[in-house]
């Protein structure tokens, strides 16, 4: 409490922040709920950067949090002899042209060039950009699908992943040796004057749509579809509508409603596309056009959610592990009749991925690899094959929470190139008189039905980091017996590092037919907790999901 009081007031009188910032800073030392959940703590940087609500503190997202950490990051790109620069990209969210520029003008006070896109850009068009325009890293102002109070600060490396834990590591080190009053920021007038602020330029987004329709499977497909798109207020809208524009056969609907930018997602107050509220306007407007599929993409454009038409004339969103095995099948059986599909191919999902994913690939005599949670990885995986020289043997990466890649420009999730592919598929079943959920149940009778489910619970707390660690802590403590009344046979904890991979936070439970695997979010104060389970149909699966979702709930919330 001291501690928090402390840097309240450092704020709160300290001439360095702007009067605002001192004012709200002086109104949050006076409640003490407040004070802790704005200076109780400092805003953690990690592999995915920052994430936080937009407010006044140091565990709060704002110029002076985001100051501190780009100061960081010059220093650890400097120690590292990196000269070449950093590309700077950033979507609808609310503070996210202060906080390009602070960090533009932090990072050109520090001698290091940058390049900003003077409008929003997505998520996986900064990934490209890193690497097309050879810079050292790159920087994404985004909190992707989390609600409209939330902003972030995700950093890419010079392979155009998100960073490493070990160069996250090195950024938390110089972020420490600093204070939040040591950042200063040159105006873009000056940065610019010194040749250290440029434009990233318009070939950059036509070159982007262009390695994007490279990677479609069979570029002929041309069979007629109707489809509704909306970009939920964020940066899809642009980049979607001109890869689908160059689809042949293709009919876009958008939902006018979401089309323009805007922070506080109006019509959507949880932009995230995994959820069935948020697709409701598009869900409605297919129902009024008779539209073939829903493609929704999030705030930042990396991921997309999908609903399709069912035997009922209805329409019903596909979780992200439905429309991951459907692309797997699809990327794979095309580029089989292709031609194209490499004799060494490799496929990626993450651990917490459906493994029917094995069954699927195992058809078509393609390895998977398992990573850990986070697209990162993925893009690791590319980057080995890369090193390797077998870029090429890199034929598609999903995760379950609806990202999906199937090409080697971009190294994160990509919503453009999803939509692309989610259409093109559709057209190819089409042709062949079948629709995507008609494929879906094929898929299920094939190779057995797997029915998934994520938990979320909310932990509450003034410093939820606290909290969500003695979640963890407990269940390590009270290890799980039973799930769905079988008995556990299998306890896999990654905590120091198992299965060849990297160390993390989590916990996977297996009994016959059955998986619990728990997590801590890194981006929000919950703990996740991913269902598996195995049955004859829909309706049996639903039986033991239930009977699991109620069993970790009392272990969660004991």
């Amino acid at each position: 409490m001291t501690e928090a009081m402390n840097r309240a007031r450092l704020w709160a009188t300290q001439p360095y922040f702007d009067p605002r910032t001192r004012e709200a800073a002086a109104a949050v030392a006076s409640n003490e709920n407040d004070l802790l959940s704005a200076f109780g703590s400092e805003l953690s940087f990690g592999t995915g950067g920052l994430r936080g609500v937009v407010g006044v503190g140091t565990a709060r997202m704002n110029r002076y949090t985001v100051g501190r950490a780009t100061l960081g990051l010059a220093h650890s790109l400097r120690q590292r002899g990196a000269r070449r620069g950093v590309v700077i990209a950033h979507d609808s969210r609310h503070g996210a042209q202060e906080f390009t520029a602070v960090t533009a003008g932090v990072l050109a006070e520090n001698g290091i060039p940058v390049y900003v896109f003077d409008s929003l850009a997505p998520t996986p068009m900064l990934s490209y950009a890193v690497r097309a325009l050879g810079l050292d890293a790159g920087v994404m102002i985004t909190a992707s699908h989390n609600p409209a109070v939330y902003n972030g600060y995700k950093v890419y490396g010079a392979d155009g992943c998100q960073i490493t834990d070990e160069a996250a590591a090195a950024i938390t080190a110089c972020i420490a040796a600093v204070t939040y009053t040591d950042a200063r920021v040159m105006s873009e007038a000056s940065a610019r004057e010194n040749g250290l602020w440029k434009d990233v330029p318009d070939s950059l987004r036509r070159s982007f749509a262009q390695n994007c329709l490279f990677c479609r499977p069979n570029p002929e497909a041309s069979h007629s579809i109707h489809v509704v798109y909306t970009p939920l207020h964020g940066t899809g809208l642009l980049p979607v509508r001109e890869v689908l524009g160059h689809m042949q056969g293709v009919r876009v609907t958008e939902v006018e409603a979401q089309c323009t930018p805007d922070g506080d997602f109006p019509t959507c107050p949880r932009p995230n596309p995994e959820i069935d509220e948020t697709l409701g306007l598009g869900i409605a407007l297919c129902r009024e056009t008779g539209a073939d599929l829903l493609l929704a993409t999030d705030p930042d454009c990396d991921r997309v959610g999908v609903a399709v038409r069912t035997p009922q004339g209805d329409y019903r969103r596909l979780s992200g592990n439905e429309v991951g095995l459907l692309l797997l099948d699809y990327v794979l059986r095309t580029r089989r009749q292709k031609g194209t599909l490499p004799a060494n191919a490799v496929a990626v999902k993450t651990i917490v991925t459906s493994d029917l994913a094995f069954a699927i690939a195992g058809e078509y005599g393609v390895q998977i690899r398992e990573v850990l949670t986070g697209f990162k990885y993925i893009g690791e995986v590319i980057g080995q094959l890369e090193s390797e020289g077998r870029e090429g043997d890199f034929v598609f990466g999903f995760e379950e929470s609806c990202g999906y890649l199937a090409g080697t420009h971009v190294r994160d999730k990509d919503g453009v190139m999803a939509c692309m592919l989610v259409c093109e598929m559709a057209q190819a079943l089409k042709a062949q008189g079948l629709s995507v959920w008609e494929k879906l149940c094929d898929l299920y009778a094939r190779h057995g039905y797997l029915g998934t489910r994520l938990l979320n619970f909310d932990i509450d707390g003034a410093v939820p980091m606290v909290e969500m660690a003695a979640v963890m802590r407990r269940m390590r403590e009270h290890p799980v017996a039973e799930l769905a009344g079988k008995t556990v046979t299998a306890v896999r904890d990654y905590q120091n590092g198992i299965d060849g991979l990297p160390a993390s936070n989590v916990l996977v439970y297996e009994a016959q037919g059955l998986k619990a695997i728990v997590r801590p979010s890194g981006t929000e104060p919950k703990v996740k907790v991913y269902l598996f389970a195995r049955a004859a149909d829909e309706q049996g699966s639903d039986r033991l999901l239930d009977a699991l979702s109620l069993e970790m709930g009392r272990l969660i919330r004991p």
